[in-house]
């Protein structure tokens, strides 16, 4: 049996992941799923991508993890890039979960859809913190396309303004594009937040992994609350040897 650690996307924390921890723990598994500092509905948003690997690295070294498969989501493939750079003796296995994967001196918003940056940086102007909380429409058609109304509103009501510096700030992976740590692609073939075409995740930021394990199963992009079994199971197909 194998060891997961998952971390969550943007305005997402660690519980975003419950079920689907709770599945892999069912199937045999040890599973963690951390949450990020700058993250949560108290938390802190003046938070820079240093101070949020941190956050990573510190709990996986406290619960002395070891030849483990490490997850990003989304925005949260940022984070596991420069965890890699961290802990690359560590890590069997790199999942970039419909996740972006920056290279080099780029930032997020660098890869983000140029029709919706406007729509980011107005909405960090006008908050009180410097920090993004998308609008429910958005949220509901481009990220829950595949839920009813009522989990697209549960879901967002979970939802936390996530800090624009960890948007907006680039990011050196320069250690990270010269890891020969095995990569795997996992997402659902209904996901639209990078919208079909040039765009799109697949295959725009799949191709940056270089070598990598194709895998998809139906669905948007939260699939760890509409499908979190079918997500554990394709979590343990994407993380096998």
């Amino acid at each position: 049996m194998g060891t997961y650690v998952l971390v969550h996307g943007a305005s997402h924390d660690g519980s975003a992941f419950d079920e689907v921890v709770d599945r892999l723990q069912r199937l045999g598994h040890n599973a963690y799923a951390p949450t990020v500092a700058g993250h949560g509905k108290n938390a802190e948003r003046d938070v820079g991508l240093a101070a949020a690997t941190a956050s990573v690295v510190e709990q996986i070294v406290a619960h002395e993890l070891d030849d483990f498969v490490l997850l990003g989501h989304s925005w949260g493939g940022v984070v596991i890039a420069k965890v890699a750079e961290a802990l690359p003796e560590r890590i069997r296995r790199l999942i970039f979960f419909s996740a972006m994967v920056l290279r080099d001196g780029e930032c997020a918003m660098d890869v983000w859809p140029p029709q919706n940056r406007g729509l980011i940086t107005d909405l960090a102007a006008a908050s009180t913190d410097n920090s993004v909380m998308l609008p429910f429409p958005f949220f509901r058609d481009a990220f829950m396309n595949d839920a009813d109304l009522a989990t697209a509103r549960s879901v967002y009501d979970k939802l936390s303004p996530e800090p624009y510096r960890l948007l907006s700030e680039n990011v050196d992976l320069s250690r990270f594009e010269t890891l020969d740590i095995p990569r795997s692609w996992l997402m659902g073939t209904e996901d639209i937040v990078m919208p079909p075409g040039e765009w799109g995740w697949h295959p725009r930021m799949s191709s940056r992994l270089g070598l990598y394990r194709l895998v998809q199963m139906p669905g948007g992009h939260e699939l760890m609350y509409t499908n979190p079994a079918g997500l554990a199971a394709k979590i343990v197909e994407a993380g096998r040897d």
